[in-house]
């Protein structure tokens, strides 16, 4: 029929191989997914006074020269509106002993700017501004430069403006696999 969008396939989510169980072949792709390696971590986000913390886990570098960092975040998330208004955030790597910290970034934080603190936990304004917390193994601070509608997400691309590490550089950090958190697919 014109303009439909095909068979419901009680929502599965793209298209499904001639032969597959829609149902099954979901839930199959789903798994494949969530076994790609990924990181865990928290990404920090201002604009104005106003702050957050948030729990991440699709970030990489995808240049050399200028280093750029890709983020994807949630459209309807806190954090997207402050990294669009703002135009900075960070990417604060975390200890994989600390791993039960993200858990406290799964929704907006509660920010004490008199403590200097993001739901208990230090933090401070890194050059960009964005909030980088002090329990970090390791940080970078980002400018934004570009960013992309995908889907429900919106790709970040931000310009590497300043790092470091809070902690030894061989301390082991946290990976989704880790946890037993998933995202996505």
């Amino acid at each position: 029929m014109p303009g439909s969008d095909g068979p419901q396939r009680h929502g599965v989510v793209g298209p499904v191989p001639v032969g597959h169980d829609a149902v099954e072949y979901d839930k199959l792709r789903r798994r494949v997914l969530w076994s790609l390696p990924s990181g865990l971590y928290v990404v920090g986000s201002r604009a104005g006074e106003r702050r957050n913390g948030m729990t991440l886990n699709w970030a990489m570098q995808v240049s050399t020269d200028p280093k750029l960092m890709a983020i994807a975040v949630l459209n309807d998330a806190f954090t997207h509106e402050l990294i669009t208004q703002g135009r900075v955030f960070s990417l604060c790597v975390i200890d994989r002993e600390d791993r039960a910290i993200v858990r406290k970034f799964t929704k907006p934080v509660e920010v004490d700017p008199v403590s200097r603190t993001l739901n208990g936990f230090a933090y401070r304004d890194g050059r960009s501004g964005a909030p980088i917390l002090e329990q970090a193994t390791a940080w970078l601070d980002c400018e934004l430069r570009e960013s992309l509608e995908v889907g429900d997400h919106t790709l970040f691309l931000g310009e590497v403006v300043d790092s470091g590490f809070n902690r030894p550089e061989d301390t082991p950090v946290l990976r989704m696999e880790d946890t037993r958190m998933n995202y996505g697919g």
